[in-house]
């Protein structure tokens, strides 16, 4: 059977679009982006815990199965990242609950100590959702369901953090000084340091795509 014009259409777009993740168009090369992520392989990157909860399809990173966090351990700014703007795609399903941590360093097991997590959840029991600052400064409503991609940003310059899905704001904080944390969280501030992606639990599925940053001065 010979294909319709707009089914023709759509296969096309779909390879167009497809072509473009993962890299950067000229504007964005010229403004200072680099990318974290080749699209094929986790090159750049370190499991902690689980390794296997990582592998790459289509051109994403899937994070599906026990514990583990990934490291960006690559050679962009040596994985020492201050001031930044950061931005990510995410496509989570149903009960999926992750995260991104920023300001970070490499830890064999258990959940990272050091920096802030970005919370990456629509529909998990924990009512903190996506682009909250976890623990710190949550976010209560869903901005973005489960099934349908979103652009996650997150910008620190200096003691200020701000954190968008889509074009809506989800945090805007200003570290405090003297710092007052809850029990457990007396290393969420922030430093310097490396991104990480959290694989939280075997019913968690989360994808990430088109991972890019930007130096700040």
């Amino acid at each position: 059977m010979k294909p319709t014009l707009l089914a023709a259409s759509l296969l096309l777009t779909g390879a167009a679009h497809a072509a473009d993740l993962n890299t950067l168009t000229a504007e964005e090369q010229a403004a200072g982006w680099q990318l974290l992520f080749d699209g094929q392989t986790l090159n750049g990157w370190r499991a902690s815990d689980a390794p296997g909860s990582f592998s790459v399809k289509d051109g994403a990173i899937i994070v599906r199965g026990p514990r583990s966090h990934l490291f960006y351990v690559g050679p962009v700014q040596q994985h020492e990242f201050r001031n930044f703007e950061f931005k990510a795609d995410v496509l989570t399903f149903p009960k999926a609950n992750s995260g991104i941590y920023f300001h970070t360093q490499w830890q064999e097991v258990g959940w990272p100590s050091l920096g802030y997590e970005v919370q990456v959840n629509n529909s998990h029991s924990d009512p903190s959702r996506t682009g909250g600052l976890w623990g710190v400064q949550d976010y209560p409503k869903v901005v973005s369901p489960d099934g349908t991609w979103f652009t996650l940003t997150i910008r620190v310059d200096g003691k200020h953090v701000t954190t968008f899905v889509g074009s809506e704001k989800t945090a805007d904080y200003t570290e405090e000084s003297p710092l007052v944390r809850k029990k457990g969280l007396e290393q969420r501030y922030l430093a310097r340091g490396t991104f990480a992606l959290q694989g939280h639990d075997p019913e968690s599925e989360v994808h990430f795509r088109n991972l890019k940053v930007r130096v700040l001065p």
